[in-house]
């Protein structure tokens, strides 16, 4: 089986396209890639991982040609952006400084 590990940092992306047996399970076709040599600070006690962006646990058997990636943690909460960014347009909206 063909398949792809991906992981991405802010300004840079790597996608290896590894040949592996059947019945292989994500965490051990991310081991047999070698990601986690180029990467040491990945973590896959604590990083979440999916395939094709949805997140699947580690021990998920994998098919042919499926996308495996490793994904950071988020460095801010993306709901707490938006409402501070709300928050930012009423007060420029009602004429407040702040």
């Amino acid at each position: 089986m063909n398949i792809e590990v991906a992981y991405a940092l802010e300004n840079k992306q790597t996608l290896l396209n590894i040949e592996v047996p059947e019945g292989i399970s994500l965490k051990q076709a991310i081991e047999d890639s070698g990601i986690l040599v180029l990467y040491p600070q990945i973590d896959l006690s604590k990083d979440k991982t999916g395939i094709f962006g949805k997140i699947a646990k580690l021990d998920v058997v994998l098919r042919d040609k499926d996308r495996v990636e490793i994904y950071r943690p988020l460095i801010a909460d993306p709901k707490q952006v938006r409402k501070e960014r709300a928050a930012q347009g009423k007060k420029m909206r009602s004429g407040k400084k702040s």
